[in-house]
């Protein structure tokens, strides 16, 4: 197959993000998501379609073929290697990374992605606790809830957290909000969107509207004396 374009790569990666349940995603949700007009999102997923990448119709959307959905897991695959680089080897914050692997997804050759994924010891999750696709596409799938929505007195555990807003990616990390933070829902006050938790034994109070993006998993719990 001829070599991806970097539209075509972040056009793929975005459809993937973006279907995760597998449903056809809208030309508008698109858009938003690259931050590109609607004509242009129109234009190239026609050019997907007739590449075999995407399946496409205008009023019902666009969908992942096989094919497609390989090729964007490669660009995942990339793009978390090399966030994970950044972080464990070079220094860099974790809440800094996202902009740069963008960048450098798209010029990284195969055998220097292979090398640094050695050097980081093939990583299973990226610092922002994402799954990291192995070499054959195949990823983890985890059942996982918004924080936001979980109801008062219940323990979750964070998992993964969206690592496209550099802003709220400090303040998560400033909160102890990370991946493997444990977090109790103390009150959640409906009135005017606000919950009140305890991260790590300490009381936080915030918006239900700035916690959307972090991911959780109910807190396993142990028989007694394990």
């Amino acid at each position: 197959m001829f070599p991806l374009t970097r539209s075509r790569q972040d056009y793929l990666k975005a459809l993937y993000a973006l279907s995760l349940g597998g449903e056809p995603v809208a030309t508008s949700r698109l858009a938003r998501r690259l931050g590109v007009s609607a004509p242009s999102v129109t234009n190239m997923l026609s050019r997907l379609a007739s590449e075999r990448l995407v399946d496409y119709a205008p009023r019902a959307g666009a969908s992942l073929t096989t094919r497609g959905k390989r090729e964007a897991l490669d660009i995942v695959r990339r793009h978390r290697i090399l966030e994970t680089f950044l972080v464990r080897v070079l220094g860099f914050d974790w809440s800094e990374v996202h902009e740069d692997a963008e960048v450098l997804e798209h010029h990284v050759s195969d055998r220097v992605l292979l090398a640094i994924d050695r050097l980081i010891g093939h990583p299973e999750e990226d610092p922002h606790g994402h799954p990291i696709p192995d070499r054959r596409g195949r990823i983890s799938r985890r059942r996982l809830a918004p924080l936001a929505a979980v109801a008062p007195g219940k323990e979750v555990r964070v998992r993964e957290i969206r690592d496209s807003d550099a802003g709220r990616l400090a303040r998560w990390k400033e909160l102890g909000l990370v991946p493997g933070a444990r977090v109790k829902v103390r009150d959640v006050r409906a009135w005017d969107g606000v919950m009140e938790l305890e991260v790590a034994g300490r009381p936080v109070v915030v918006g239900r509207s700035a916690l959307e993006g972090i991911l959780v998993e109910p807190m396993r719990r142990t028989s007694r004396g394990a």
